[in-house]
């Protein structure tokens, strides 16, 4: 495998779009979602996208395959919500291994056989390690500030549950994503180091917070450069924001972060903001021109979308982001 070090240096990576985006427009029910081997689970299932890469594997392939064609250079596993805390919603914490394994197994085929072809664009797999449904800093009852609905050892233990099946299942980058809440990510973080000293091996690590409102700050109320420095004592790859933002609206924030770490910058930013009916219209066009101003501005090494991008708007992005140079980095693992 070419090494990902390598490659950022030489020019702009392009991230995918919207897993969930895509997997909508199957239109899959409730019987989709279970399959023939979960046909009589106790628990509804409709909406447990992390299921499909068991039970509708094709699907979770063909969307990491669209997104390889339209010019992406990393795909996300289809495991955003892959740990026992939030599986518990589905009373699916045993199956958290498998989910992981089997959906990193499945990107990093299709990320191979693009490859194979194209052996002068390596693809890669990054695996999607989202926030949990839980935040470890704030408490979720106004009544009762102390308390806590998870505590960091809770969440350590259920990242490395899923870091090692990520990493079982061949993914060349692990991507601590959409970070609402900065402890969270520090437990994810820890379990990662943990993982990597057990096993004796180095794989670089993504980092990606989200800015949540126009207050500039993330849920936990840090603001970008304070986010930055609470997570600049791990050797990252990148570090960058996603979700929650249009192009336009998370421009500052990069801004905030690029000329105070040596790290690689990071976005994927949404399709626009959510209409009234929490659709995303902006069009890849519109899209592509917001995230030039980055470029213009030399803020970023890895570019992709959010919620309410597809393919078309990654194929503007990529066309977009080859006519520039990436930000200079300092490799690290």
């Amino acid at each position: 495998m070419k090494n990902i070090w390598n490659e950022i240096e030489k020019r702009i990576l392009v991230l995918d779009g919207a897993m969930g985006t895509m997997l909508q427009a199957y239109k899959f029910v409730e019987a989709d979602f279970r399959g023939e081997r979960f046909k009589d689970y106790p628990t509804p299932l409709q909406g447990n996208n992390d299921l499909l890469s068991i039970t509708q594997p094709h699907a979770i392939k063909e969307v990491h395959a669209k997104y390889f064609a339209a010019g992406a250079d990393i795909v996300e596993t289809n495991t955003f919500s892959g740990t026992t805390i939030a599986m518990a919603d589905y009373q699916m914490e045993d199956l958290v291994y498998e989910l992981n394994f089997e959906s990193a197994k499945i990107a990093k085929e299709v990320a191979d056989e693009f490859t194979a072809k194209e052996p002068h664009k390596p693809r890669f797999v990054a695996g999607s390690i989202g926030p949990t449904n839980r935040t470890a800093s704030m408490s979720p009852d106004v009544n009762d500030p102390g308390y806590r609905a998870v505590t960091f050892d809770e969440l350590r233990i259920a990242y490395k549950q899923q870091v090692e099946a990520l990493l079982d299942g061949g993914v060349d980058v692990l991507l601590v994503e959409t970070v609402f809440d900065t402890l969270n990510a520090k437990a994810a973080l820890f379990a990662i180091e943990e993982v990597k000293t057990e096993r004796d091996i180095t794989i670089p690590i993504m980092l990606s917070g989200t800015i949540t409102d126009a207050s500039g700050r993330t849920l936990s109320g840090q603001t970008a450069e304070a986010f930055l420095i609470s997570v600049s004592h791990i050797p990252l790859l990148s570090v960058g924001f996603n979700c929650a933002l249009g192009a336009n609206l998370l421009q500052p924030h990069l801004e905030a972060i690029a000329n105070k770490t040596d790290f690689a910058i990071s976005a994927h930013p949404n399709a626009g903001l959510p209409n009234a009916f929490g659709e995303y219209e902006e069009s890849p066009e519109e899209m592509a021109a917001q995230i030039e101003e980055y470029l213009k501005k030399n803020l970023i090494n890895i570019i992709g979308g959010c919620c309410g991008t597809t393919p078309d708007h990654i194929t503007a992005i990529a066309e977009v982001a080859a006519k520039y140079k990436p930000r200079q980095v300092v490799v690290s693992c």
